[in-house]
């Protein structure tokens, strides 16, 4: 069972950026899926970024678009997710998953996502 940890969240003014890294172990990412997901105070987790494993084919959502951008290094087992341009709104804690579902294991977006750990912080405020 592939698990993963987070990394690279912090405190940055609204325009700022940051760059958070998932790190897999226990499987290697290479033919999986792997979406980001955040939760802000108050409101639903929501996934705001994908990639697929066959091709690289990205989703972003509205919110994001623009702005965010997920990639990854299979040499590195890792996912990252370059955020520019912040807003106050991006504040939330960050998670990254791959798919439950094993029929669309390897691709986007995350139906089923795997256990919440203890994810990352982002807070941007001036």
């Amino acid at each position: 069972q592939v698990q993963l940890v987070e990394s690279g969240g912090g405190l940055v003014q609204p325009g700022g950026s940051l760059r958070l890294s998932c790190v897999a172990s226990g499987a290697t990412l290479d033919h999986y899926a792997v979406g980001w997901f955040r939760q802000a105070e108050g409101k639903e987790r929501e996934e705001v970024a994908c990639i697929n494993a066959p091709n690289g084919l990205t989703y972003y959502a509205n919110s994001v678009m623009g702005r965010f951008n997920i990639s990854r290094d299979n040499a590195k087992n890792t996912v990252y997710l370059e955020m520019n341009n912040l807003e106050p709104e991006d504040t939330a804690v960050y998670w990254c998953s791959t798919d439950r579902l094993e029929i669309t294991y390897g691709e986007c977006p995350i139906t089923i996502p795997g256990d919440w750990g203890q994810g990352t912080q982002v807070t941007v405020s001036s």
